[in-house]
Parts: structure tokens; sequence; C-alpha cells
């Protein structure tokens, strides 16, 4: 079979300082850290985001619950909340409101924000340094492939994605701790 290269070109990740925030959202992503520790005690994936308004009201939250729904492989919170919220707001609106997530999102959660025409996302942690955590780890396969490579083969250039902060990671990466049973780490 031939084979050809997908060469992308994307905006590269630019690290994000607390100070760089406004304090309401330093807040979010806080809370954003707790609704991962919820998920990771009712026996799902330590995962989580919520959904706000530009004045930081918090309008969704949604953590991991693919376990609680029988492995359903689509139950990211991301792609959960998003499936809630394309519901509940009308395109125009979801472009005027902002995901606060624990870590950069997967192809289909970075999709699924895509198609409910989410306008901003603002996240914790880098894939690359979570992969540390989950390793190969079959419940959680990382795919190389960063949310802003998937966001430019789109159609919204101005789709706003602000991320990592690592002033958080450290946080929400201890939520994973012994958490998950990559092959190289028994």
């Amino acid at each position: 079979m031939e084979k050809t290269v997908l060469s992308i070109e994307h905006e590269v990740a630019k690290p994000l300082k607390l100070s760089e925030l406004k304090d309401f959202e330093v807040d979010l992503l806080r809370r954003v850290i707790e609704i991962c520790r919820e998920a990771k005690e009712a026996g799902n994936f330590p995962f989580g985001c919520l959904l706000a308004d530009k004045e930081g009201n918090i309008l969704m939250e949604q953590g991991n619950c693919e376990n609680e729904n029988n492995g359903d492989c689509t139950c990211h919170a991301e792609t959960k909340l998003m499936s809630r919220a394309s519901q509940k707001y009308s395109k125009e609106e979801m472009w005027e409101l902002t995901m606060y997530n624990c870590g950069e999102p997967c192809a289909m959660c970075t999709g699924a924000m895509y198609w409910g025409n989410l306008g901003r996302m603002v996240y914790i942690a880098r894939e690359s340094e979570l992969k540390k955590y989950t390793g190969d780890d079959i419940r959680n396969p990382t795919l190389a492939l960063p949310s802003r490579a998937v966001l430019a083969c789109g159609q919204k250039p101005d789709v706003q994605m602000l991320g990592p902060v690592p002033e958080l990671e450290g946080e929400f990466f201890a939520l994973h701790e012994g958490f998950w049973n990559p092959s190289d780490q028994e």
C-alpha cells in the first residue's frame, strides 16, 4: 500500500501564565480540576471541563463518564458537554462561550467543539505531558494530533485555543499518578 505524508500547518501552543488570565478564569480552571477529581471518585477517568459565558458564569459542567455509560468511548467530557450544549444553545450563542478544560482535547473532542461552533477554549495540560502518565494504556491511547492541527483543517480560523497553563498542570497530573497502567511501568 502506498503511503503519503500529511503535513498540516498550525499555530503552535503558547504556554500561558496565570497572570495572563482573568481572576475568574483561574477559578474556573481550578473548578475543572475538581470536576476531574469528582469524575475519578465516581469511577470514571480523571478528566473534566465546563462551559462559561464571557462574565465567567458557569453554564454547564461535565466530567468524563465513559465507565458509567458501559464503556461508551464517546463519553469524553468535552464531547458529552458539547452534545448537551448544542441542544441548548444556538450556533451563534456557542461562538460567544468558552470551554475550560483540563487538557488539550483529543481529535474527537476537538471535532465536537468545531461542529458545535465553540468560539473559545482554554486548557490546562499538554497532551505530551499527559502521555507520560498514560503511556500506552489501552484506556487512553493518545493520538499525536494536536487540537490546533485539527482546527487548522477547518473553515473557522478565528476559533481561540488558549493553553497550556503549566502552573496548574501539577494539580491536574496528581489525579493521574498511579491511575493508568502503561506497559512500560509494570
